[in-house]
């Protein structure tokens, strides 16, 4: 059965990297069975993980077992769930607008704040910070602090549309701009290092793995 499984994921590799040559039967066929599988996947794990222990056991305890009728207040939330299931009927699409309102609002309140308090604040909060000790910092770590704060007000500045980008704000601006694509280009190279490590795993386990049960 392990060399079955190597087998099926050889190819099963192969049938996406055959993409590479042009589209046909074989790539659709990989495609369709991941997304279909993970759909799948997703489901049965909504249902096990959300479900079952949020909805059907607290309103099966409250059915089945005397003084336990407060889990009957589930009823609500599953109710406003129900109401997703609008949509597929014309004239009581309008019934979605509930629950849609209702989670839009709970996860803007939730996220809104964390994001910040992360993002905002926590990042404002770092960049000054280095200079509240610069007597502890070396040549370097000063040279370091000073470039983040020159970054930090050269980007926000070439965001800033409320004046026109000519002078000083307009050098300001350009040198936002060249800090904007070394971010860009780190992420990309990052990015492309994530997906030629995949890439090399996947050589790896076709060569070693696959080709070694045939030789």
């Amino acid at each position: 059965m392990g060399i079955f499984g190597i087998w099926i994921a050889a190819f099963l590799t192969l049938c996406i990297y055959s993409f590479l040559y042009r589209d046909n039967p074989f790539y659709r066929f990989a495609e369709h069975l991941f997304l279909g599988m993970s759909v799948g996947y997703g489901i049965v794990l909504n249902i096990h993980s959300g479900f079952i222990p949020l909805a059907w056991d607290p309103i099966y305890t409250a059915i089945t077992e005397e003084g336990k009728q407060s889990g009957l207040v589930k009823l609500i939330p599953i109710a406003l769930g129900l109401l997703f299931f609008a949509r597929l009927s014309p004239r009581h699409t309008w019934l979605i607008r509930y629950p849609i309102a209702i989670l839009i609002g709970f996860n803007s309140g939730l996220f809104i704040p964390s994001a910040l308090q992360a993002s905002i604040f926590e990042q404002t909060r770092g960049t000054v910070e280095p200079f509240a000790n610069l007597g502890t910092l070396g040549p370097w770590g000063i040279f370091e602090a000073a470039l983040m704060v020159i970054g930090v007000i050269c980007t926000l500045t070439y965001f800033f549309f409320s004046v026109e980008h000519r002078g000083t704000v307009g050098w300001l601006s350009k040198i936002g701009i060249a800090f904007l694509m070394i971010g860009f280009g780190s992420a990309f190279g990052n990015t492309v290092m994530g997906r030629v490590a995949l890439l090399i795993q996947r050589v790896n386990f076709l060569i070693n793995d696959w080709l070694g049960t045939i030789f």
